[in-house]
């Protein structure tokens, strides 16, 4: 019988890019309260943690505003997505979609999702990419701790039956690294996403990969299929 692993996979920055979405909602929600909005780099830094936790940073010197600003975020990010190409804010990044469907497909990997997303925003995404079909276990913020707690991993092993020992996380920010580590699983960085490759390396990275195409053979040395 295969010895079947999981890989665990962040979505914004490292399936999707949503960069551009992210940011300007944020901006409006600070506008929207009349406060000045954070640099765009402090914004990047923040994503992948769960809103109020990131919103919490962002917003350090108004904490009484952190609750308005979660709102006015939300309302600004599906005010957009309601009015643009879902393609256009949330597209793929190159070589996600065959990569993914060719793991599937050698009956010996099975993808889970783990993200600061909530149920509605990932729900917008699985049926905006058809990814509904392709993914074996999908935990969302809405119900777990925020990164870097080791819940959302957790999760994901007792769906799917994986020991930790066959598990790897693949994300772009050290939240990712950092929640493998407490979770005991085995962690891949990418270089597209919103931190850098020595912040990845720092956290907990075995490897940052340059092309979404390399994570297969970076498998392969890390967890081998049997």
């Amino acid at each position: 019988m295969t010895d079947l692993r999981l890989v665990i996979l962040d979505v914004d920055g490292t399936l999707i890019d949503s960069q551009d979405h992210i940011v300007s909602s944020m901006e409006v929600a600070f506008a929207a309260n009349a406060l000045t909005p954070p640099p765009r780099d402090r914004i990047r830094s923040v994503v992948g943690l769960s809103l109020p936790v990131a919103m919490g940073v962002l917003a350090t010197d108004h904490p009484d505003r952190a609750d308005a600003l979660v709102e006015a975020y939300k309302h600004a990010f599906s005010t957009l997505r309601d009015r643009f190409d879902g393609m256009v804010l949330s597209p793929l990044f190159p070589g996600v979609r065959a990569t993914l469907d060719a793991l599937v497909a050698d009956d010996c990997t099975l993808l889970a999702v783990a993200t600061g997303k909530s149920r509605r925003g990932m729900d917008h995404i699985l049926d905006l990419h058809g990814l509904r079909g392709v993914l074996a276990s999908v935990q969302v913020a809405d119900d777990h701790a925020s990164k870097p707690h080791p819940s959302m991993i957790e999760a994901c092993l007792r769906e799917t039956g994986i020991d930790r020992a066959r598990a790897v996380m693949l994300g772009d920010t050290s939240f990712d690294m950092e929640m493998a580590r407490n979770a005991g699983v085995a962690a891949l960085g990418v270089s597209w996403g919103y931190h850098p490759i020595d912040r990845l390396r720092a956290a907990g990275a075995i490897d940052v990969l340059d092309r979404f195409s390399d994570l297969p053979a970076a498998l392969d040395r890390i967890c081998p299929a049997s």
